[in-house]
């Protein structure tokens, strides 16, 4: 395996939009682990997670969530590993709310924020993936593939 990232949903009716990511993960043969943490409901579960990561091997948190979508924030306040956001629709304009929840995070604590919904979901995985290749050449090589083919799988 070529690394580990964990993806965090708000939600379990989530699931089904980050799956769209697993055959990237496999792709890039990076270690994905899925796991239901509310930022609202299971804060301080949340924050463990966050503040255990890099000791439990991973290398780049996702956080998935509509509406409020504090959750990949949540996770940054907790780690220094990269947190990438995946804000999610079923809100205002269909994930409008969750775009900008996600995406006006203050100065100092960063959050990677990608498309709203499944694009989202795939290109967190494709930016994991790039992360992790800063010191992995057998995933330059497979992005370059990646590139090649159009950037499809």
């Amino acid at each position: 395996m070529n690394g580990k990232a964990a993806i965090l949903i708000g939600s379990d009716t989530d699931r089904e939009t980050l799956e769209a990511a697993r055959k990237y993960f496999e792709y890039f043969k990076i270690q994905m682990e899925l796991k239901v943490m509310s930022a609202h409901r299971n804060p301080e579960e949340v924050s463990q997670f966050a503040q255990t990561a890099r000791s439990n091997g991973y290398s780049v948190i996702i956080g998935a969530a509509g509406m409020a979508a504090h959750l990949a924030g949540a996770l940054k306040a907790h780690t220094t590993l990269p947190v990438i956001g995946v804000p999610l629709s079923g809100g205002i304009q269909d994930g409008l709310d969750a775009l900008f929840s996600t995406v006006q995070m203050p100065k100092g604590v960063p959050v990677a924020t990608m498309a709203v919904g499944k694009a989202g979901a795939i290109n967190a995985a494709i930016l994991t993936a790039e992360i992790l290749s800063l010191n992995n050449e057998y995933l330059v090589d497979k992005l370059q593939s990646f590139k090649k083919n159009g950037s499809k799988l």
